[in-house]
């Protein structure tokens, strides 16, 4: 079974027991730091892309991966119908305690027959596909979970910017993964490391290209302070 790193600092700094952050590693980067009360911002302190985002919502509303609950929280206090899900039950615990109505502890893929007119994949919401070769997996289950008119709204980034560039203007990319923004992840909290996983970062012509393979329209919504973008899907 898998440690719940992300559920305990969760818990932890909701419960008052906050005395250390998040220490997040990939296979392109060194250490870094995901600091908990960022996990728990207010909108005025949303990146804008989010902020954009919760502006777009309509109808009934799901949030995937919902986390501490905060995009959740915001639309269910401006009286949207929420539905939050995320795998950690530590972050489902927290969410419940914050008052959010229906939170569930299970992944997207158990998620059936039910439609929605949002679906909200923030924080970086290609995560969730894990590789290139899920992602048709998971906009075709996305897609059966959408009302006729509804729509995905989903954010990422595009890593290329983390890599070596020669003088040329050429793009020094490892051949470790199919993809440059294949990346795997892991995650160190108070002497505990998650077990590695794998977590997509998507540059929108691929989101794009890889949406209408599926029979799913991509549009670019807005640009981010730092590679990032939100984009809308939509059924064609």
């Amino acid at each position: 079974m898998q440690k719940d790193i992300l559920g305990k600092a969760l818990l932890d700094y909701f419960q008052g027991n906050y005395t250390e952050d998040i220490f997040t590693e990939t296979n392109i980067s060194e250490e870094d730091v995901l600091p908990l009360p960022y996990l728990f911002r207010e909108y005025k302190d949303m990146p804008q892309l989010e902020q954009k985002a919760l502006q777009l919502a309509k109808g009934k509303v799901l949030d995937v991966g919902c986390g501490a609950g905060i995009h959740s929280l915001y639309l269910q206090e401006k009286g949207f119908d929420v539905t939050a899900i995320d795998t950690s039950a530590g972050a489902v615990e927290v969410c419940k305690l914050r008052g959010i109505k229906d939170v569930r502890n299970c992944s997207l893929l158990d998620l059936k027959n039910e439609k929605f007119d949002t679906i909200l994949l923030l924080m970086n919401g290609t995560g969730i596909f894990k590789n290139l070769k899920e992602v048709p997996k998971y906009l075709h289950h996305l897609k059966s979970l959408l009302h006729k008119d509804g729509q995905i709204l989903i954010d990422s980034s595009d890593l290329l910017y983390m890599f070596d560039t020669d003088d040329d203007g050429g793009v020094w990319v490892s051949s470790e993964k199919e993809y440059y923004g294949e990346l795997t992840f892991n995650m160190r909290y108070k002497g505990e490391t998650s077990e590695e996983f794998e977590w997509l970062y998507a540059d929108f012509s691929t989101l794009d290209r890889l949406c209408k393979e599926n029979d799913l329209q991509c549009k670019f919504v807005q640009e981010g302070e730092h590679f990032d973008y939100l984009a809308k899907i939509k059924v064609k």
